[in-house]
């Protein structure tokens, strides 16, 4: 049945009015897969522990016509365990301004230490988002911590899913350390 023009002019003012009352922001999210610590630690470039100093909104590129913004943080690396051919001592890292790109809002000259992981860019920069793993250093388990200095990196070819789920092996290979969640001995199951 062909909808009359009246009928097709309603529906229009109907969406068009409840476009306009959809509430900023709402429609626009990041979302990211869960990940075992571990598999964050193999496929980040840098992995740091770090103090946050200072924020400041900076533009995201050198292009005037660019209105995209990014979020600068001035940090005081701690440790790095990870990334040490590519970044010496990291000073910056940025973040995209806006949570629906996945930026992260992290406390600013506080106590409080980051475990930080993200991806070195062409330009040298370290960019950090949601779906990195940032955890403040208090919330790790001891297991965690003594992990990213002696198991994360040993055997990256496994593939973890979620810490709550048992390792799987990728091309014969086991070891995938899954202390986080569950226990505190290296899995040896193989697919």
């Amino acid at each position: 049945m062909p909808w009359s023009p009246l009928a097709a002019l309603s529906w229009a003012l109907v969406l068009r009015l409840l476009a306009l009352l959809w509430p900023p922001g709402l429609g626009e999210a990041c979302s990211c897969a869960p990940a075992h610590p571990q598999q964050h630690v193999c496929h980040s470039a840098l992995v740091i522990r770090a103090k946050i100093s200072s924020e400041k909104v900076v533009p995201a590129s050198e292009d005037p016509a660019d209105t995209q913004k990014m979020i600068r943080y001035e940090i005081k690396q701690i440790k790095m365990f990870k990334g040490f051919e590519k970044a010496k001592d990291v000073q910056y890292v940025y973040t995209p301004f806006d949570s629906s790109l996945c930026g992260v809002k992290l406390e600013t000259n506080s106590q409080k230490q980051y475990l930080l992981t993200g991806q070195i860019l062409s330009d040298g920069k370290v960019f950090i988002h949601l779906c990195n793993y940032i955890e403040p250093w208090e919330d790790l388990s001891l297991v965690q911590r003594e992990s990213l200095n002696h198991h994360y990196h040993q055997n990256c070819g496994c593939q973890c899913p979620v810490p709550s789920q048992p390792p799987v092996s990728v091309s014969g290979q086991t070891g995938c350390w899954n202390g986080s969640s569950m226990g505190t001995r290296p899995s040896t199951m193989s697919a």
